[in-house]
């Protein structure tokens, strides 16, 4: 593992040389903003440069498309790729378009089975799913950054019965370590799922992780392996640093996630994203 410390940066004036052109996946929270969801002024400059650039960037979060949009804006992103909800959700940026994007991929599936072992081991968590319409569903009154929209508050039954994109587990009564004991201990079977800082769960259809989504869309731009790079933070992002050529935890990263890291830059207080980024300029 090599720890990132500072890199000259070049200028951008040039676009890349194709065989040259990255595809750079970056994660949101806890990498390109902090825990209160800003965005410092060094982070959002790199970012924008790497754009201005002419690599393929591409939003890689396990936050919803409502709330991953104005992330997209941020960095100056028109064109191109977003991967939302962990991998369940690709949209295609396209100024053209009348949202200026739209939807070429979702992973959907039943949630039921999950949420009934969850809710025997964890029945004082809240419960909330994104369903394949993109509403979000909620057995209280939950609302989180991630979602982008307002929970719509419905019975247990109705999720069970539901079709979904998402799933999100919350619990105030269990620190994140307890919350991987009680998971592991019910054995979740047929989804993906990932513990987020505290006692958070993300859960999605089964094989579906951002590296998944973003192994699709580097087949598809014809982008060698060992010109990926990723940048995050979290239990979610494992899969996609293990699938970049060049795989970069924050420094905040829990050790799980440190020790499948190619590199570990600064943490997300620091501008750890921002360095790396400039890397590549």
């Amino acid at each position: 593992m090599t720890i990132l410390t500072d890199t000259a940066v070049a200028g951008i004036d040039d676009q890349p040389d194709p065989k040259n052109k990255l595809m750079i996946a970056l994660d949101v929270d806890g990498t390109l903003v902090d825990h209160d969801g800003h965005m410092s002024p060094a982070v959002r400059e790199a970012a924008q440069g790497v754009v201005a650039k002419g690599h393929d960037v591409i939003i890689a979060t396990g936050r919803s498309l409502n709330a991953a949009l104005p992330i997209v804006e941020l960095i100056g992103l028109e064109r191109g790729y977003v991967v939302c909800c962990n991998g369940g959700v690709t949209l295609r940026l396209d100024p053209s378009l009348e949202d200026g994007y739209e939807i070429v991929h979702k992973a959907t599936f039943d949630p039921a089975p999950a949420l009934e072992a969850l809710r025997e081991r964890l029945p004082g968590a809240k419960y909330a799913l994104e369903d394949e319409a993109g509403n979000f569903l909620s057995t209280e009154r939950f609302h989180d950054v991630s979602f982008g929209v307002e929970s719509i508050p419905v019975d247990f039954r109705t999720l069970l019965d539901s079709t979904a994109v998402r799933v999100v587990v919350f619990s105030t009564e269990n620190t994140s370590e307890e919350f991987n004991t009680a998971i592991g201990h019910i054995g979740l079977s047929g989804v993906t799922y990932s513990v987020g800082w505290t006692a958070w769960l993300d859960i999605a259809a089964e094989g579906v992780t951002k590296a998944s989504a973003l192994e699709a869309l580097r087949l598809q731009l014809d982008i060698d392996p060992e010109n990926t790079l990723a940048i995050g933070d979290g239990r979610n992002d494992i899969e996609m640093l293990t699938w970049a050529g060049r795989g970069v935890a924050m420094g905040q990263a829990p050790d799980e996630v440190l020790a499948v890291a190619d590199e570990v830059t600064e943490s997300v207080l620091d501008d750890g994203a921002a360095l790396v980024l400039r890397s590549v300029l």
